[in-house]
């Protein structure tokens, strides 16, 4: 299968891309490069040819013979979203749905959509697929504008797929230390203390990135009408953790490590997530990696390249930072175009 997949040079991009590539599928990648240069350590054997683009200026030409879709290329995390909220719609809604119209429009039969289960907010209890959505931030709210969007599009001829992920972890050579087991992790390494701000109870589910891009090749590899329209969350039961969970297990991984917590946190955000449809759905997927595996394979890599508090700190690993370098230097415009080349 000829796969376009958005977002090849990014944390789960790259993986995914390399995922599928493994096996047997024809990968071309589009990323716009903001984080081009943000790599941890060498570890991919498969990369793509990658274009150069905005999803917002992509069109049907760039997509002659594509068979799929995976689209991940957003501004990823809340952060962001709180600083430049109008752009992250106009990324994140709009040039999301942008491209999934120019997609069905050049005949490409299925569209596989990175939504989150961050949609999901605030609620009690355990929730599926089935629940109502209670988006909290600019973030959260884009993934159920586009789930919502993307739906009506469907047809016989353009089938949309959404995942819902869990909140993603573990190591990748275009590595994220802003989502929440890998910056504990590096803060274990680099300071030997993780000092919680709040208590920690909230609920979180995780999934490894190398499960997500797993999830994400079955859906392909599926019969079509199996996943047609079709949301699954990605994760597993048993990585439903609290945030304390969370550091604490972080915390026994890496020796000596001081682990204390704070009072209740104003963000009232918690979650717990079943995640039984996906395997209903996709016979045999099933995730291969919990939090303790994961912090274990961050401890590792951390030793192999000698990490140390400039890399774990720097605009490089971290969203925010690196976008506010760009508009900084003002090498991208208000929205977040490239400025032409000096």
């Amino acid at each position: 299968m000829r796969v376009l997949v958005t977002g090849t040079e990014g944390y789960l991009g790259c993986l995914t891309a390399q995922e599928l590539m493994r096996a047997g599928h024809d990968v071309i990648g589009v990323d716009t490069g903001y984080y081009k240069n943000g790599w941890l350590y060498p570890g991919l054997e498969h990369v793509p040819e990658t274009l150069a683009l905005d999803i917002r200026k992509l069109g049907p030409e760039h997509l002659e013979g594509v068979e799929a879709i995976v689209h991940m290329a957003e501004l990823s995390n809340d952060p962001i979203g709180d600083l430049i909220g109008d752009v992250t719609y106009d990324i994140n809604h709009h040039g999301s749905v942008h491209l999934a119209q120019v997609a069905k429009a050049a005949g490409v039969p299925r569209f596989v959509y990175m939504s989150s289960c961050s949609v999901y907010g605030v609620a009690e209890g355990t929730v599926d697929e089935s629940s109502p959505v209670s988006p909290q931030t600019s973030y959260a709210r884009c993934k159920a504008l586009v789930e919502k969007d993307v739906s009506a599009l469907a047809t016989d001829d353009f089938s949309p797929t959404f995942l819902r992920n869990a909140t993603a972890f573990g190591a990748s050579p275009r590595m994220r230390f802003d989502i929440v087991l890998n910056n504990l992790s590096g803060l274990a390494w680099t300071t030997g203390k993780i000092a919680m701000t709040s208590d920690g109870s909230p609920w979180r589910p995780l999934v490894h990135a190398l499960d997500i891009g797993k999830a994400i090749r079955m859906t392909l590899e599926s019969p079509r009408e199996r996943v047609h329209g079709e949301i699954f969350n990605v994760g597993s039961e048993g990585n439903n953790y609290r945030v304390r969970d969370i550091a604490e297990i972080v915390a026994a991984e890496f020796p000596g490590c001081e682990l204390t917590f704070g009072d209740p946190s104003a963000d009232n955000r918690s979650y717990r997530v079943a995640f039984d449809r996906i395997r209903q759905v996709l016979p045999g997927y099933d995730t291969d990696w919990d939090a303790k595996a994961g912090a274990a394979q961050l401890h590792v890599i951390f030793k192999s390249i000698d990490m140390d508090d400039a890399t774990f700190t720097g605009r490089g690993h971290t969203r925010l930072k690196q976008i506010e370098y760009l508009m900084r230097t003002e090498q991208v415009d208000p929205q977040l175009f490239w400025k032409a080349a000096l």
